[in-house]
């Protein structure tokens, strides 16, 4: 039944069209907060309009409330996002989770995009073996999306995929990656190009209806999140103003649609003494509430570590990982390309000192 039906004011059913609620089902497992929020009713007409839709049902304040059993069942059963490291898997609990946002943050060459694209491939890694098969969104805004390594990235995967399946001498996990090709893979990766924040906000704007027309997708990344807000404002209070609001729209997407939000943001140096500086994530500190967890990538004594520098679940832990021409990986590639490893020393990428950040890395 459509929406189109129901007794309420002209006005009201507007609105949720706009919203594209079209359908009773759209109106059966969401909270009078979140419909007016969502429609730009008001919270009593969208009360209202829930009870029309459900007359015995709890559309009240505690519509959609769940208890901590609830909750803990819930991430029992969730599946992560494998950055194909296990090294970094392992100190962030198994990979990215969907229903949060993570910040990935770094110096210039440490392998944020790198990880970025290895995520938007991962994700497609079939439920048979323990992934999400989902699709990804990739919102670049620097430019530094190349298709070429993706598809080299991908050819890795699946080759790895298809080892693991054929190792497993199960039938139904060869069965499982049949379907996929390095043409399937590139296909459920969706980019966009934004050349300025107003296009980045217009991207982010319209997720919701993306989301609703491609339900497998399950990954959503920016990268990076902060090139434009760094350079296209003059005015800082409107600067935090609209990144707030961003922010909010991005954690309600993840926790709404069950999908990874996964932003890179870029380092800065602070003053914090006389002759004294330190490298830290871009945007400042409010940003930081923005995101659920924070990983910093840096380099020491030529080697790229991911640091968990915030989480609420995650204990702080720090692993090594390696840039291969197969993607991001635990050990070291054995044919490593000219770009990857001597393009520039750690030092002249402006690598992190350790005792800047206080980590402690065993050696």
């Amino acid at each position: 039944m459509d929406t189109a039906a129901l007794p309420i004011p002209p006005s009201s059913r507007a609105k949720l069209f706009a919203a594209g609620f079209r359908r009773l089902a759209d109106l059966r497992k969401i909270s009078a907060v979140e419909l007016a929020k969502e429609s730009g009713l008001s919270q009593e007409e969208a009360l209202h309009i829930l009870r029309v839709v459900n007359p015995a049902g709890d559309n009240g304040a505690m519509a959609g409330a769940k208890s901590a059993l609830q909750i803990l069942q819930i991430e029992k059963k969730r599946r992560r996002i494998t950055t194909c490291c296990e090294t970094l898997d392992e100190i962030l609990g198994g990979g990215i989770s969907p229903q949060e946002v993570t910040e990935i943050c770094g110096v210039p060459g440490v392998g944020k995009t790198q990880l970025g694209i290895q995520l938007a491939i991962s994700v497609q890694r079939p439920e048979e073996l323990g992934g999400l098969a989902g699709e990804a969104v990739y919102i670049d805004t620097e430019g530094s999306f190349m298709v070429e390594r993706v598809l080299e990235m991908a050819d890795a995967w699946l080759a790895d995929v298809r080892r693991e399946a054929l190792s497993a001498q199960e039938p139904h996990l060869e069965a499982s990656t049949s379907g996929l090709s390095a043409e399937t893979v590139l296909s459920s990766i969706h980019y966009y190009r934004a050349y300025d924040y107003t296009e980045q906000l217009a991207v982010v704007n319209v997720l919701p209806q993306l989301l609703k027309q491609h339900p497998k997708i399950r990954l959503l990344i920016i990268d990076s999140v902060t090139f434009h807000f760094r350079q296209d404002f003059d005015d800082m209070a409107l600067r935090t103003r609209v990144l707030n609001g961003m922010s909010q729209k991005l954690m309600l997407l993840a926790e709404k649609h069950d999908v990874a939000v996964v932003l890179v943001n870029q380092v800065t140096t602070k003053v914090v003494g006389q002759n004294q500086s330190k490298l830290v994530p871009a945007l400042g500190e409010s940003w930081s509430h923005a995101c659920t967890n924070r990983v910093i990538l840096f380099w020491m004594e030529g080697q790229r570590y991911g640091h968990i520098y915030k989480s609420p679940s995650l204990r702080a832990g720090t692993a090594p990982y390696f840039v291969t021409t197969e993607g991001i990986r635990a050990t070291p590639a054995t044919n490593k390309r000219p770009w990857q490893e001597q393009s520039a020393s750690p030092s002249d990428l402006g690598s992190y000192r350790t005792e800047e950040l206080g980590l402690s890395v065993a050696t």
